[in-house]
């Protein structure tokens, strides 16, 4: 990749068309946001595609907690390279690239420095409504424009549509992260819980680990979909007879829902030594019967996204087996339109946004 100098002046900020809202209780609108400078580590991304994630929905209406409004979400962000930094090594102008959910870390805690910025135990920088370095908020990339340091930047390779890469940046590095970390493979059962913008990356992808998987829904509505995913089976959790069927099947079981789930229930579903992992975040606590755990040495665990540096061997691991998300493409004016179904489970399987149409939001 090549790299050329600065293509605006370090200290000029810009202006960018952006899809936010000022209130948890208020809808979506145009509104205008001022970006950083451009300095000399920082890569300036014209973003073409921006994916809708659940997480947007949660932090823009104030469900995890306090937010900066106004608040711009979006953090499957997937473009092109405008300009770059003078110190800028690994990106051009023109190269395909991604920003996922962190723009940031310390660099210096004991996670960090182990290729760990996930779990930076400062926290790290989100890709919205985080204190970025410079002291302003963070802003989404429901927007038309965006500057990141190039350390959290990745490339899109060749193989993957820029519309469908998107997700990836967040729906494909959550799941990828837990199924590489538990060594999903040939010979292992793997379930996933829930068939929606996660749980459908998790099945191809854990698939073309040469995994043997099984889709747990609450109900066979998606069945054929599954199947069609990948899936070799599928069952619905509302029938008490699937925990019968498949008690102590699984090797590892992928969580993807945000809602509560019997914890207990799913346990029971692993072998000795399995692991039922969340990367779903409901907003109530989970209890875990202890004796479930006990009796069979399993593991209740979490995964948040994935390093960027595991997130860049996601984008290559799809591009070589043909991975990206199913997609449903929404214009600008149709955010909260898109978010009411998200809302709904009434989307297969994410809603990925053309930020082309946020020129025409004046």
């Amino acid at each position: 990749m090549t790299t050329t100098s600065l293509t605006a002046p370090p200290s000029q900020k810009t202006n960018a068309r952006a899809v936010g809202t000022f209130a948890p209780d208020r809808p979506l609108g145009p509104l205008e946001i001022e970006r950083r400078a451009l300095g000399p580590k920082d890569v300036r991304i014209d973003i073409k595609f921006c994916g809708i994630c659940h997480s947007d929905i949660h932090f823009a209406r104030g469900e995890w907690g306090e937010v900066p409004y106004p608040a711009v979400p979006g953090h499957e962000i997937a473009g092109v390279v405008a300009a770059v930094g003078s110190d800028v090594t690994s990106f051009g102008p023109g190269d395909r690239v991604g920003v996922g959910c962190m723009v940031n870390s310390c660099r210096e805690c004991e996670n960090c420095l182990a290729g760990n910025e996930q779990y930076c135990l400062a926290g790290n920088t989100q890709t919205y409504g985080s204190v970025d370095r410079d002291g302003t908020i963070t802003y989404g990339g429901y927007s038309e424009h965006v500057v990141v340091d190039e350390d959290f930047v990745v490339s899109i390779p060749d193989g993957l549509e820029l519309a469908a890469a998107a997700p990836l940046l967040c729906a494909g590095i959550t799941t990828y992260s837990p199924l590489r970390h538990w060594n999903a493979g040939p010979g292992k059962h793997v379930g996933i819980v829930g068939l929606g913008g996660l749980g459908h990356m998790a099945v191809k992808i854990a698939k073309a680990m040469g995994a043997e998987v099984t889709v747990l829904s609450q109900s066979l509505r998606k069945q054929q979909d599954g199947l069609k995913l990948g899936a070799d089976d599928y069952y619905a959790t509302s029938d008490d007879a699937t925990f019968e069927t498949l008690a102590s099947s699984f090797d590892l079981i992928v969580n993807t829902v945000s809602a509560g789930i019997d914890i207990g229930r799913f346990l029971a579903l692993l072998k000795t030594d399995g692991a039922l992992v969340n990367v779903g975040a409901p907003p109530e606590p989970l209890p875990v019967p202890a004796m479930q755990l006990i009796l069979q040495r399993r593991t209740f665990a979490g995964s948040a996204i994935g390093s960027i540096r595991e997130t860049q061997e996601m984008l290559d691991f799809c591009a070589e087996h043909g991975i990206g998300a199913d997609i449903e493409m929404v214009s600008a004016d149709q955010v909260n339109d898109a978010w009411e179904r998200v809302l709904a489970s009434d989307v297969r399987y994410r809603f990925v946004i053309d930020n082309a149409t946020l020129a025409v939001r004046r």
